[in-house]
């Protein structure tokens, strides 16, 4: 009998289901602006991954030796070889601005307009300097080592267009958040969504987490492996 119940209670679920989709009710509780970011960082999951795989591929069936990352990415400071300073400095500062993100999306939330925008502020900030020492790494590697997305006088060919391709991939995004941080943040300082609610925050917060967690895959990969 308890069998029955059951079915016949999912029989007359089912008029009730089909009426509200077909109603054009809201199924899922998600703003339109956070779904379409959401579905932009899946497209752009994907090309990221193919590039590194790309790249692991290149690299485990070069023939020709591959640059050691130690000794490429080292800088010489007070008389000493010091290797992968700058890109841990690179690195612990896009970690640090996912912090200041996440603090600016709380108290965007709270309604604490003056420090969401100083947060955002202070991530958009961070996101330069990380772009600055990126432009000194290419400079260094270009005129210092002669590396070229042709050719690398240390070994492998492959080098240089796999190295320039990633990180200038990646580093385009960064300062496509820069840009889009310092819009939002300026908007919120004037009060624009005052009315609307802090959701955008929330929105840039997640293309700003994403950037900062595709550079751990690449820092992984480039400068570890």
């Amino acid at each position: 009998m308890a069998v029955k119940d059951n079915k016949a209670q999912q029989t007359d679920d089912w008029p009730g289901v089909v009426h509200d989709w077909g109603a054009d009710k809201q199924a899922f509780d998600m703003p339109w602006g956070k779904l379409m970011m959401w579905i932009f960082l899946l497209s752009d999951t994907f090309i990221f991954s193919i590039f590194l795989t790309g790249y692991m591929n290149v690299r485990m069936s070069s023939l020709d030796t591959w640059p050691n990352p130690s000794e490429v990415f080292a800088l010489n400071i007070a008389g000493h070889h010091i290797p992968l300073v700058l890109i841990a400095i690179m690195t612990f500062i896009l970690i640090t601005s996912s912090g200041t993100m996440a603090m600016a999306v709380n108290f965007a939330y709270r309604g604490d307009k003056r420090k969401t925008v100083y947060l955002m502020a202070a991530t958009a900030l961070l996101g330069v300097s990380f772009v600055s020492m990126q432009a000194f790494e290419w400079t260094k590697l270009i005129l210092d080592e002669g590396v070229r997305p042709w050719g690398n006088p240390m070994g492998a060919a492959q080098f240089g267009s796999s190295f320039f391709m990633i990180t200038g991939f990646h580093g385009l995004h960064v300062s496509a958040g820069v840009i889009y941080l310092s819009i939002i943040a300026r908007r919120v300082a004037r009060g624009h969504y005052e009315q609307k609610g802090y959701q955008i925050v929330e929105i840039t917060g997640l293309y700003w987490h994403f950037v900062d967690l595709v550079w751990v895959f690449i820092f992984a990969l480039f400068y570890l492996w």
